[in-house]
């Protein structure tokens, strides 16, 4: 496939999860006790809120929010220091990390939903680990990497690998 489907369709992906995320979130903030998607707070056992207000402002900014200012990333490749401290992938662009860390946020909010609701899977549990999977699987493809390959970063880590095996050849020549 070509690289740039590839990213459009990962780009896609990023995009129905923001507007499932900010929707469901608003239905969340709107109606806290969950009336309006029809499940009861008894549903939930031992769960830190009184309603779903929190779940739903944390839902609405974390995985609707930060994903769509990750589309606009994605498509610009905007350089950011602040983003950059917290990517561990130092040879890739920051935005392709960030969306490899909302995969990882959205298994980790699944399981803390099924760790509330102690038994009760329901069909949107697994298809969105299964979405966070598909979103892992895309990023890592290697058309997405050589998109996103931080190229300065990239030949920075080959220089001070040369010079590390300079300098380990240098200290065993006799």
């Amino acid at each position: 496939m070509k690289t740039k489907i590839i990213r459009n369709v990962f780009v896609i992906l990023l995009g129905f999860l923001a507007i499932g995320a900010i929707g469901g979130g608003l239905v969340l903030i709107t109606s806290p006790t969950g009336e309006l998607i029809g499940i009861p707070l008894s549903e939930f056992k031992n769960m830190p809120f009184d309603n779903f207000l929190i779940p739903g402002i944390i839902l609405f900014s974390v995985l609707g929010v930060i994903p769509l200012l990750l589309i606009i990333a994605l498509l610009k490749k905007p350089e950011s220091k602040i983003a950059e401290q917290i990517n561990i992938f130092k040879d890739m662009h920051w935005s392709w990390t960030y969306s490899i860390y909302i995969a990882f946020i959205l298994i980790g909010w699944i399981h803390i939903q099924l760790i509330f609701l102690q038994g009760g899977v329901y069909w949107l549990h697994t298809f969105y680990m299964f979405y966070a999977i598909l979103i892992i699987i895309i990023a890592l493809l290697p058309q997405m990497r050589y998109l996103y390959k931080n190229e300065k970063r990239y030949e920075e880590g080959l220089r001070m690998k040369t010079l590390k095996d300079e300098t380990v050849h240098s200290n065993k020549s006799p």
